[in-house]
């Protein structure tokens, strides 16, 4: 009786924020991500398993690194309008990936982080998380 899809990008900046307004879930101070998340400074260049590191306040685990994930929505730039629960481009070239990876810098793995990627690429930095509705 479920269904399973990608989430949208607001959806995904939701979960990762898990509340927070901040740079990163756990606050703005990314002294704490080796905490939160596998990057550079953690990793040791590698992926690693999911939940070996603390969940954020949603009890969402690696949305801080280990693996981009990818979105439904396709890549565009933002409305310079206020909006809840933005809905994305329906078409594109490139489709969102959110949350950085193991070989990111701490930049690169903040909640608000975006980037391109082609639809059909697949490598070890790039996984999915998926939403379930029934």
């Amino acid at each position: 009786g479920y269904q399973y899809r990608l989430p949208t990008e607001a959806e995904w900046e939701y979960a990762a924020r898990a509340g927070s307004k901040t740079a990163y879930s756990f606050g703005d101070n990314p002294s704490q991500l080796a905490e939160y998340g596998w990057f550079d400074g953690n990793s040791g260049n590698q992926t690693h398993e999911v939940a070996g590191l603390k969940p954020n306040a949603l009890g969402l685990y690696d949305m801080h690194g280990n693996a981009y994930e990818w979105v439904s929505d396709w890549y565009g730039n933002y409305s310079t309008s206020n909006q809840t629960d933005p809905k994305g481009l329906s078409s594109g070239s490139y489709r969102v990936i959110r949350g950085g990876c193991w070989s990111n810098d701490a930049r690169r793995l903040r909640s608000a982080s975006r980037y391109n990627y082609v639809p059909d690429a697949r490598n070890s930095h790039v996984g999915l998380r998926l939403v379930r509705i029934r």
